[in-house]
């Protein structure tokens, strides 16, 4: 700017002493144009660059918000997380606390219920326990039931000893591990007494079998026949977490979604729900 001052100085002086021509001044008025015209362009260029600069960080602060948003589900997310686990814990003490409740109960009483309920609470911690990635192998059980002294044994209809004996043998070498002969007994089980308390249960223990084997397609036949022929045994919701398990395992995880969302739907207040629903949360 001082060198324009100076410039339009030294015009006016040459003006007022009298020697600039027309010509002179012409030739000043087109040089003063044209340094107008640049500076009006680098004013706009400047304010072209400094648009750019104000989108700029327009996109840095939308980046920053959305970084600060993710941390915070992120936060969210592994707090949830951590309070299923607390719970899925607790719920394991408490249904070991039911179980060894239960075991006591089958040394000294003689009841058709009693091996059920054992069966269950077992399958349930085994369940939970493999979804908090602390699962073990099925080892060996000795507590069985056992027939009652001759002593204190009531009379029962005929055939109701051979049952309970039955589901029991096959249920101790699923214990043990032999999972090809548990499988031939629970068959036999099921073919002999199609239609008892421990008939759905022998079912499902036959999808079991294949599904320790790793046999996973087998295994979700297994379990539909549970669903099919015992509709209202309490074993279908197990049946249909476990065929969404399977699935997982085979890599349909499509499959396996629609299934925990079924069990979810249709069994809400069951322990197979619960898993069901931290099963569905790591497939999103």
């Amino acid at each position: 700017m001082k060198k324009y001052i100076t410039f339009l100085s030294f015009i006016i002086i040459l003006c007022m002493m009298g020697c600039a021509t027309s010509r002179d001044l012409k030739i000043v008025s087109r040089s003063l144009n044209s340094r107008i015209l640049a500076l009006q362009e680098d004013l706009s260029s400047l304010k072209e660059d400094n648009e750019r600069l104000r989108k700029d960080a327009d996109r840095i602060l939308k980046f920053n918000e959305s970084l600060r948003k993710g941390q915070a589900d992120t936060g969210a997310d592994f707090v949830q997380l951590r309070n299923q686990m607390q719970q899925l814990r607790g719920e394991i003490e408490s249904l070991e606390m039911k179980l060894a409740t239960l075991q006591s109960d089958l040394k000294t009483k003689d009841s058709a219920g009693i091996q059920k309920k054992f069966d269950d609470i077992s399958f349930r911690i085994n369940y939970i326990e493999n979804f908090l990635g602390v699962g073990k192998k099925v080892q060996a059980d000795t507590t069985t039931v056992t027939e009652k002294p001759e002593s204190t044994k009531a009379p029962s209809p005929e055939g109701t000893v051979d049952k309970e004996k039955s589901y029991a043998e096959a249920y101790k070498t699923f214990k043990q591990g032999d999972y090809n002969e548990a499988r031939n007994k629970f068959r036999r089980f099921v073919e002999i007494f199609p239609s008892t308390e421990y008939s759905d249960n022998a079912q499902f223990w036959i999808g079991e079998c294949y599904y320790f084997e790793k046999n996973y397609e087998k295994a979700i036949l297994e379990y539909e026949n549970v669903i099919k022929k015992y509709p209202k045994g309490n074993k279908v919701p197990n049946a249909l977490l476990k065929q969404a398990l399977s699935f997982m395992e085979l890599g349909d995880k499509a499959s396996a979604k629609l299934l925990l969302q079924r069990v979810i739907k249709e069994y809400p207040n069951t322990s197979s729900a619960r898993i069901a629903r931290g099963k569905l949360t790591s497939l999103k």
